[in-house]
């Protein structure tokens, strides 16, 4: 992400939205998720050059209203999930932590949406979904205005 808020600069805006319904992943306080990115996942001094909003629900009724959005207009991804197809399903149960469950949920952790100049969500990207690989349907946004992707 940092990458591409550096090559668009002030044509692309990215926010990150942590969350920890994904394997408890992300289970610490919100004022330790900084240092945490820093100095712990990834590491290596990270600091995120984007955006990073406090910590939401992303799927079940508790999801903040943007998903259900996002959710809504985008119901699956629109690549192949790395070659496990574009009906991806989380594999274990276990990490599930929340209710109701639907098919149109967010899988797991990195899952990307796109929303052109509109604020209309364009493109859903799986969490295998190179995140680098986004800048083509940026550069399509761009240059040919917020219709280029229908």
């Amino acid at each position: 992400m940092n990458s591409l808020a550096e090559r668009f600069g002030s044509d692309l805006a990215v926010i990150g939205f942590p969350t920890n319904q994904f394997g408890g992943e992300t289970n610490e306080a919100e004022f330790e998720i900084l240092n945490t990115l820093a100095h712990v996942r990834p590491g290596g001094g990270f600091k995120p050059r984007f955006t990073m909003m406090g910590k939401v629900e992303v799927n079940g009724k508790g999801a903040h209203p943007l998903f259900r959005l996002l959710l809504d207009a985008l119901p699956t991804v629109s690549d192949d999930c790395g070659g496990r197809g574009a009906d991806f399903i989380i594999s274990d149960p276990a990490w599930v932590r929340w209710k109701p469950i639907l098919r149109s949920d967010i899988g797991w952790n990195f899952e990307k949406f796109l929303v052109n100049q509109e604020g209309r969500p364009v493109r859903r990207y799986s969490p295998y979904f190179e995140t680098i690989d986004v800048a083509k349907d940026i550069e399509a946004l761009v240059a040919k205005g917020p219709n280029a992707l229908d």
